[in-house]
């Protein structure tokens, strides 16, 4: 008899039943309704996103084990979940989300002596008495993968090395493998999207993030403790060690010494070490030169602010992560309004949709316009020139790629003149760069646009209008 969907589901709902209490059984299970069912992989119906995040967070493991007594080892669930329409139609919509799968991320235990350093006494902290395995915490966050970290040219050469590393461990020229750059930009992420990925390819490998704050209060412990050689003796058997925000090591020069006696044992040995900061090496004060040498072995990759479509690719990942409909041009907005770091691009994204969800409102572009100016314009937002370049655009309705071409066709020329010469009004940039990204102009092609519109405006009423209700869209934006 061929199995559906409704008869895979009974199967799994009878094991569920006899591994829970009833009350949660009735209370996230029957709800469920099993849609369809394609080879492995089960469709399931859920009545909204909390309900989803519930089963996630706390159901994942009987979940994963009921589907694998049904379907088999690869068996897959994928979530169909039923959600408002926030500003549009008031039917409701379905958004297919796979699940995870993943329950925490875990090593496995390794061998460690209950004595440590001969006949001196010290006992290893990690071992409970009688033991001589010890299970080492990964720390690694499930969320943060490489699969939802988008590339860009901002930041392509780091995940491309990360991605190396995470395929072959201590065993590529990028050991250690640096990080850096600037706040917001997805360091840590990027770290954690390693160690999950190694984790998946070897799962035999004890991997462990720990933060460079952590690990210097660790050691204090370890000194505070008279356990200093347990301290330096569970750090050299980890296969790969990442440490987060290695700066904070900057003045700490007891903390530098047991690092470089890590690091060294550990690249001698073969493990990897990934390692992320806010500065570049050269740029990091405070630090051993030969602490500095043994950064620069490696691969120094940096995190660049994400361009205008690696912006717009982040939202729109979030958005559908969440299972949240949006209109584009309120996504184009927010991209085009916050070109800090993604962190605020996020921040940004959540505030509005909780001031559509609080105040029941549609999410337009007039509210992401309000609440852009209420809570990041006189911060963190600045107007950007591929910004104004799309309210130009936009304005004339003309492609983006006809204002960037070499045609010399008057409307064209206008609008490219119109882009110059508010890019000199309401950015930062210098003459060089605003015409590097109006065409491959130069400065001196800037200036003589900057003139013309000043000259045209005055004797042209119809060229007027257009700097008028330009300065309005962009001042008011």
């Amino acid at each position: 008899m061929d199995r559906t969907a409704e008869t895979v589901w009974k199967g799994c709902l009878d094991y569920i039943q006899d591994n829970i209490n009833s009350q949660a059984f009735k209370t996230w299970f029957l709800p469920i309704k099993p849609l369809k069912l394609q080879g492995v992989v089960l469709t399931i119906q859920v009545p909204s996103k909390f309900f989803y995040e519930w089963l996630e967070e706390h159901y994942i493991k009987l979940l994963k084990s009921a589907i694998t007594r049904e379907l088999g080892d690869d068996a897959k669930l994928v979530y169909s979940i039923v959600m408002e329409n926030t500003y549009g139609n008031s039917n409701p919509h379905t958004v297919k989300i796979p699940s995870t799968n993943r329950g925490p991320i875990k090593n496995p235990k390794v061998s460690m002596p209950v004595e440590i350093g001969g006949n001196d006494g010290i006992r290893n902290p990690f071992v409970i008495p009688g033991l001589k395995k010890v299970h080492v915490e990964s720390q690694l966050n499930p969320n943060y993968t490489f699969e939802s970290f988008i590339e860009g040219d901002c930041n392509r050469l780091a995940r491309s090395a990360g991605f190396a590393v995470a395929n072959k461990p201590g065993g590529t020229s990028f050991n250690p493998l640096l990080i850096y750059g600037g706040v917001g930009l997805g360091k840590t992420h990027l770290a954690h999207g390693i160690g999950i990925e190694i984790k998946d390819r070897y799962p035999e490998k004890t991997v462990l993030y720990v933060s460079a704050e952590k690990f210097t209060q660790q050691f204090i412990d370890s000194i505070r403790n008279n356990t200093k050689n347990d301290f330096v003796h569970f750090y050299q058997m980890i296969d790969v060690l990442i440490i987060d925000d290695v700066q904070s090591f900057s003045g700490k020069e007891k903390t530098q010494d047991v690092f470089f006696e890590i690091f060294n044992h550990l690249h001698q040995h073969g493990k990897q070490v990934v390692l992320t900061s806010d500065r570049a090496p050269v740029d990091l004060q405070g630090m051993e030169q030969r602490l500095l040498s043994r950064f620069k072995w490696g691969l120094s990759a940096d995190l660049q602010k994400p361009d205008l479509e690696t912006r717009i690719a982040i939202l729109r990942k979030k958005l559908f992560t969440d299972g949240i409909e949006m209109p584009d041009d309120v996504i184009e907005y927010l991209a085009y309004s916050i070109n800090s770091n993604v962190r605020e691009l996020e921040g940004a994204l959540i505030s509005l949709l909780a001031q559509s969800s609080l105040n029941k409102k549609k999410i337009t572009v007039e509210l992401a316009k309000q609440m852009i100016d209420k809570f990041v314009k006189n911060t963190t937002r600045e107007i950007s020139i591929d910004y104004i370049q799309k309210v130009v655009c936009d304005y004339f309705d003309m492609p983006m790629e006809l204002l960037k071409s070499k045609t010399r066709k008057r409307e064209i020329v206008q609008a490219r003149q119109l882009t110059m010469f508010f890019a000199k009004q309401l950015t930062k940039n210098s003459l060089a760069t605003i015409g590097a990204q109006c065409g491959n102009k130069d400065h001196a092609t800037v200036l003589h646009a900057c003139r013309t519109v000043n000259n045209l405006a005055e004797t042209d009423k119809r060229f007027r209008t257009y700097v008028d209700d330009l300065k309005k869209k962009l001042t008011l934006a």
